[in-house]
């Protein structure tokens, strides 16, 4: 079973690259396994086209190790928090897509601007106070700027962070909040505004996607 969820780790970050939402080893991805609380994370500065399962690191809520040798990813702390603080989520993903970086970078917040961004993003999309990489103050200024709905936040001139129940999910939000943060900015380059959508039809999306959209 521990070698399905390393498996998956790896599968996301060869996915992140394949997408076009990070380059390099940067970025990260880590998994929850709701029945034990271990957390499966992505090891720190190495390719992700060429990890094993042996190079996954698996941890506890509480960040002692259970197995792995390599050094986790940077950000340990900060996805170990985010896993507290928001139980319901299984999976999370830190990327380098560009647009949503170029408001990281002005500490801009995005909002829900799209009928998409309102049904899945949960709340306006905020930028975290600036910390160092790898810092517990990142790691608080995260989980703050997340706050209890949201499903994606950003890091001060550094990147998108971005939850899900699972991974599908969170690579779900991650692609409606690139796209909202494309539309945004083109929006913004036309000398134009856009017209919010109201908090009841927000809340009426929200609430059509999670009890009546699809096949349920």
């Amino acid at each position: 079973m521990m070698e399905n969820w390393k498996r998956s780790v790896i599968d996301a970050g060869i996915r992140m690259l394949d997408e076009g939402i990070t380059v390099g080893t940067w970025g990260n991805v880590t998994l929850r396994d709701p029945e034990t609380n271990y957390v499966y994370l992505s090891p720190s500065g190495m390719p992700y086209r060429t990890l094993t399962e042996n190079d996954i690191v698996v941890v506890r809520l509480d960040g002692s190790r259970v197995e792995g040798e390599r050094k986790p990813t940077i950000e340990t702390e900060m996805h170990l928090a985010i896993y507290r603080a928001r139980p319901a989520c299984n999976a999370v993903i830190h990327t380098h897509p560009i647009y949503s970086t170029a408001f990281s970078a002005m500490g801009e917040e995005i909002p829900l601007l799209l009928d998409e961004a309102a049904q899945v993003l949960g709340d306006t999309v905020r930028t975290a106070d600036y910390a160092l990489p790898g810092s517990m103050e990142l790691a608080e200024n995260c989980v703050k700027a997340l706050g209890e709905k949201s499903m994606a936040c950003l890091l001060k001139s550094h990147g998108a962070v971005c939850l899900g129940e699972n991974l599908e999910q969170a690579f779900g939000n991650s692609t409606v909040l690139e796209a909202t943060a494309q539309v945004y900015s083109i929006i913004r380059a036309m000398g134009g505004t856009f017209e919010p959508i109201s908090p009841e039809n927000i809340a009426a999306m929200q609430d059509f996607v999670k009890y009546r959209y699809g096949q349920r």
